[in-house]
């Protein structure tokens, strides 16, 4: 079949305008779309694909396209003081791609995965495809598990404001009644309508999800398994709720609100509350993006936009359904052959599976690979802590922490116990604020140290660090755990990443050294192994830049291998532009934004770049450095953006361990041979050549993985 692709405008917007961030963020959203379009991807993970790519797109209206708006409602003068050109064009650029992609999304969802899930014996039926059989049984079902869940909104002038939540699905009725009116002299009596429009809130979370499975159904062609969605369970019953009224037509409508908190902004005053009021502020932001049912009467839309002072301009033509992120939760009817192959978590190949951890830690490195390794190893490891009494000392960063966040409770425990717990939290999070907020208050009541980042920089390093009192002097001994992922359970069964176990004196040493620069505002000095932003991680990436660049001007072998969510940072890429002009061999491995323009003649020829999508999100960054045959390896939480190099702390960290930087280098080499999920840069799906075998890399790091574990149990 043909996949979506995007089209670009010419290559040279590309290079460090402000086009390039949001073009190529909608440009991976496209690859999103891309694999529910796949017909090798299981049928029930294509619909989930559909939900993330619905997720994403509302993420950018309430961020990037509401920053956009603020802008453009600047003051000319203020305006034409912007980078990027006009805020205006951009906005219209911008939203002309979006509204190409939710084209796509609706044949997509229409004309490909409809008549796929028919295929399957699964029938997603509307409210007018109900038989009467069907219609009988879904009225029931209306007015025994819906009815009493809706609440009612007469738009009439006793209203004077309506207040739409963000991110919920209203739906609009529209009440006509017949009413007879006075004959005019002789003929038939004519007939007049009134109107009224009511709106009412989709009350998924109420109900326990977004769908209805009807009764019956085998699962086959012949005789599917039937769903509602639950608006047409709402539609069916819509005469019930409003008897007097001949006609009720209803329609659906969503708003996104703007996101960005603009504490950035905000240098003094107490930062705890103004999150508190930030996040109170976001749900009463300025709408961003208004969906709507292209059949919604006007005169609803016009009774809507009267009552929320919605403009025109935030109008955005829809479908009939909003919120497909709700495909999350469609019911699978047990059809495991409709998902993607259970994998389970592989135990770890040097790490006990049972009893302490420390002294394994205290003998030598080991990484960790979640999700195809068990993120558990670590909150194991923080209860351990908490209960040796050997250990004083915990510190920790938290950038977004699981609602139930099991690191948490092992620091509260840590603190109940006699332990000193430092906890730096980052309050700034995106969309993840209330959770950590709620988690500091937490621990702050327990009696823990909770640092918060100054409103100006974010903390985005993700760092563990453990002080212990050795049992044979007595002297404190530091053990630490780095990663490229955060230190939330729920994601770590989602984002592939890379963790590092380590208790060398030389890391664990400028670890602490960070740690220091929250309590004591003392910048971390003479680091010699971890590049820490914003003090040394710019700076030392150029050099290492430069430094390739300079062997290849002398004929040496020169090369780069990065991989990064993300690459818009104009310093870095007109650094990468410089190495690739003396010769140097640039791989990019980008999963998002990726403003550099790859095999553009006399600028970077010799740069490639790929992108990997697949069952896991690629949320690891590794930066490597062919440095002369002694190649230099780093694992980083940084992307290389401006904002992560210039206003976060960020930690690259190197692999010492020639295991493991092999280790780290067989699964990164996996990536960069993949050919059944890659992407190049304008989205083609990267194919084996002839005689190539077929690679497909998370497929084959779990295999690699799983190797490994057996072969090092067998020589333990």
């Amino acid at each position: 079949m043909t996949f979506f692709r995007m089209r670009y405008p010419p290559p040279t917007t590309f290079l460090n305008e402000n086009p390039a961030r949001d073009l190529s963020w909608l440009r991976f959203n496209a690859r999103v779309l891309q694999e529910a379009q796949c017909p090798t991807v299981p049928l029930l993970e294509r619909l989930k694909f559909l939900a993330i790519f619905s997720a994403n797109l509302d993420e950018f209206f309430k961020v990037r396209v509401a920053t956009l708006r603020r802008l453009v409602k600047l003051k000319k003068k203020t305006r034409a003081q912007l980078p990027g050109g006009s805020p205006k064009r951009l906005l219209a650029e911008v939203l002309a791609e979006v509204h190409r992609q939710q084209e796509e999304f609706g044949r997509t969802f229409r004309e490909v995965l409809l008549p796929a899930l028919q295929g399957a014996g699964i029938r997603l039926l509307t409210a007018e495809e109900l038989t009467e059989a069907q219609c009988d049984w879904v009225k029931t079902y209306f007015q025994e598990n819906v009815r009493d869940l809706l609440s009612p909104i007469v738009l009439d002038d006793t209203l004077h404001q309506l207040f739409l939540k963000d991110q919920a699905v209203y739906l609009t009725f529209d009440l006509t009644q017949p009413l007879p009116s006075p004959a005019a002299g002789k003929g038939k009596a004519k007939k007049a309508t009134a109107e009224r429009v009511v709106i009412m809130e989709l009350p998924t979370k109420r109900h326990g999800g977004r769908f209805v499975a009807l009764p019956g159904g085998a699962g086959t062609a012949d005789d599917p398994h039937l769903v509602l969605f639950l608006d047409d369970v709402v539609r069916a019953g819509a005469a019930s709720l409003f008897p007097a009224y001949g006609r009720v037509q209803v329609n659906a409508i969503k708003l996104s609100r703007d996101a960005e908190l603009d504490i950035e902004e905000e240098i003094s005053g107490d930062l705890m509350a103004k999150i508190k009021s930030s996040l109170a502020k976001r749900a009463t932001g300025y709408p961003a993006r208004l969906l709507f049912d292209p059949a919604t009467p006007k005169s609803v839309l016009k009774a809507i936009k009267q009552k929320t002072g919605i403009e025109d301009e935030e109008l955005v033509e829809g479908s009939r359904y909003h919120n497909f992120r709700d495909f999350f939760g469609f019911p699978d009817f047990g059809r495991r052959d409709l998902l993607n192959p259970a994998w389970t978590e592989l135990p770890h190949p040097s790490l006990p599976r049972t009893g302490p951890l420390l002294p394994s830690i205290a003998r030598r490195d080991h990484l960790v690979h979640p999700p195809f390794q068990s993120f558990d190893v670590v909150p194991r490891l923080l209860r351990e802590a908490a209960h040796d009494p050997r250990v004083s000392a915990i510190s920790l960063t938290l950038y977004r922490v699981a609602p139930k966040s099991a690191v948490v409770k092992a620091l509260l425990r840590a603190v109940k116990n006699g332990k000193q717990v430092t906890a730096v939290v980052e309050l700034k999070a995106r969309f993840d604020e209330e959770s950590n907020l709620h988690w500091a208050e937490k621990l702050q009541r327990a009696g823990a140290h909770v640092i918060f980042t100054p409103p100006e920089l974010k903390c985005h390093a993700k760092l563990l660090l453990i002080t212990r009192r050795a049992e044979a002097d007595d002297q404190p001994q530091r053990y630490a755990y780095l990663s490229s992922g955060n230190f939330n359970e729920a994601t770590a069964h989602l984002y592939a990443d890379h963790g590092l176990f380590t208790a060398s004196p030389d890391i664990t040493a400028e670890v602490d050294q960070v740690f220091r620069y929250f309590i004591t505002g003392e910048e971390p000095g003479h680091l010699q192994h971890l590049l820490v932003a914003p003090f040394t991680l710019r700076k030392q990436l150029l050099k290492l830049i430069a430094a390739e660049a300079s062997r290849a001007k002398h004929g040496e072998d020169a090369y780069i291998i990065l991989k990064v969510n993300s690459l818009e940072d104009p310093g870095m890429i007109a650094a990468l532009y410089a190495a690739s002009q003396a010769g140097v061999r640039i791989e990019l491995l980008i999963r998002g934004i990726g403003c550099l323009v790859p095999g553009e003649p006399g600028l970077s020829e010799t740069i490639s770049q790929r992108g990997l999508l697949d069952r896991y999100l690629e949320h690891a960054r590794i930066y490597v450095f062919g440095n002369g045959g002694q190649e230099k390896v780093y694992v980083s939480s940084a992307d290389w953006m401006s904002r992560n190099l210039d206003r976060r702390v960020e930690v690259a960290f190197p692999l010492l361990d020639d295991t493991l930087r092999a280790e780290i280098r067989h699964l990164l080499d996996l990536e960069r041979q993949d050919n059944v999920k890659a992407r190049d840069f304008d989205n083609h799906y990267i194919l084996p050549a002839e005689g190539q075998p077929v690679v497909r890399a998370q497929e084959a790091e779990r295999t690699y993985l799983q190797k490994l574990a057996r072969r090092r149990r067998k020589v333990q």
